[in-house]
């Protein structure tokens, strides 16, 4: 931004609203790393199994 030149708040506003209406949510607002670890849902698909699952047939 150039000194000496103001923006307009709602200008601002308008930006970041349409950004979010056409990416939507970013980031979540509270990832795995902010939960203590007994508070992590056990993933069934997790390790070795997922990975297996994910082998195509003409690999296997």
């Amino acid at each position: 931004m150039v000194e000496g030149t103001s923006r307009d708040p709602n200008l601002d506003t308008e930006r970041l609203r349409r950004l979010a209406w056409v990416f939507g949510e970013v980031l979540p607002e509270s990832t795995s790393d902010d939960l203590d670890a007994g508070e992590r849902a056990p993933s069934r698909d997790s390790g070795e199994d997922w990975l297996r699952r994910q082998v195509p047939p003409h690999h296997g």
